[in-house]
């Protein structure tokens, strides 16, 4: 009698199991591809541009066309100011926000798409630079990030040389008038003197350590 109460209870273990593993299973099965609802659900709305930015030239940007991978693509702003995308062709970028660039790539699209849904995004900014030359350890071209100041651009060119003539620093800055030139006391500034010395540099600006 033990024999057959020990088999029967072992059987009963073994249909347990069994129902769990297939009720795992089944949980497991979904009803419907996850890769048809992403499909079929709406475009989120793209977060809206701060329309401030300018594109430039070397920028790196991001376009996207909903549901068009065959567009959508990364490219490079040329030399000449423009990206190349299919059945755009080519579109005037540097001097434009992202946003009126959507408008645009959008608004060519619309003889190949019904209402396209355009998203443009600056992945790399390449074109806001700034030059520093002369008694530094790294002269050379930097990008502008984070309102570069003229102590933050001495700082990424490594410092001073020895013979760096600290007191007659200056920035040369292109405007619609000619040529300006900002004179910047490195040893004032280090004081905590005259601290309205230390611009913002603008894209373009050349620092001059002599």
């Amino acid at each position: 009698m033990k024999c057959i109460a020990r088999n029967c209870k072992r059987k009963a273990i073994a249909a347990a199991a069994l129902c769990l593993v297939a009720g795992g299973l089944w949980a497991q099965s979904p009803s419907a591809p996850a890769g048809d609802a992403a499909q079929t659900a709406a475009p989120a709305n793209p977060k809206a541009h701060d329309d401030q930015f300018v594109i430039g030239n070397d920028d790196l940007l991001a376009i996207n066309v909903w549901k068009e991978p065959d567009v959508s693509r990364n490219v490079p702003v040329r030399s000449d100011g423009k990206i190349s995308l299919p059945l755009v062709g080519e579109v005037q970028a540097t001097g434009r926000t992202p946003l009126a660039l959507e408008r645009e790539i959008a608004e060519k699209l619309k003889s190949y798409i019904s209402e396209p849904e355009v998203t443009v995004i600056v992945q790399q900014i390449n074109s806001q630079k700034f030059n520093i030359l002369g008694q530094v350890a790294r002269p050379g071209s930097y990008a502008i990030a984070n309102s570069t100041t003229v102590l933050d651009a001495i700082a990424l060119a490594g410092g001073f040389r020895d013979f760096a003539k600290k007191k007659k620093i200056y920035v040369l800055r292109q405007g619609a008038g000619g040529e300006t030139r900002i004179p910047f006391d490195y040893k004032e500034v280090s004081q905590g003197k005259n601290m309205a010395q230390n611009i913002r540099l603008q894209p373009g600006d050349t620092v001059i350590i002599p």
